[in-house]
């Protein structure tokens, strides 16, 4: 059985701050949101290294590495206007679609 998807605030291509672990600090941009897990990758922070067997020609073996997911209570989106990671909050718009807000400045988020 699958549970039961959550929402989350984040979504793809969002620019996020690490707030915890030991990438805090950083910022990147959010390549994939896991909502099933809670987890999200983002770009070249949380880099793992990876061994991988040959497979053929067209990919030889080695040490390679890559993002490995973090999870989501870890990072906060980044507001463009404040230049800070902020809380994120729900407006209605007044044609009746929702979209998300700074909770600092009021400032609507890239949707």
């Amino acid at each position: 059985m699958v549970p039961a998807l959550q929402k989350f605030t984040v979504r793809k291509n969002d620019m996020v701050m690490v707030i915890a672990g030991r990438d805090r600090g950083k910022t990147g941009k959010v390549l994939r949101v896991m909502p099933v897990r809670g987890r999200v990758i983002v770009e070249r922070l949380n880099i793992v290294k990876r061994h991988t067997k040959p497979r053929g020609a067209a990919s030889p073996g080695g040490i390679v590495e890559r993002e490995a997911p973090l999870d989501i209570s870890k990072v906060m989106v980044m507001c463009d206007r404040c230049n800070a990671p902020v809380r994120v909050g729900i407006k209605f718009v007044a044609d009746g679609s929702k979209s998300r807000v700074c909770r600092r400045c009021g400032d609507v988020l890239g949707d």
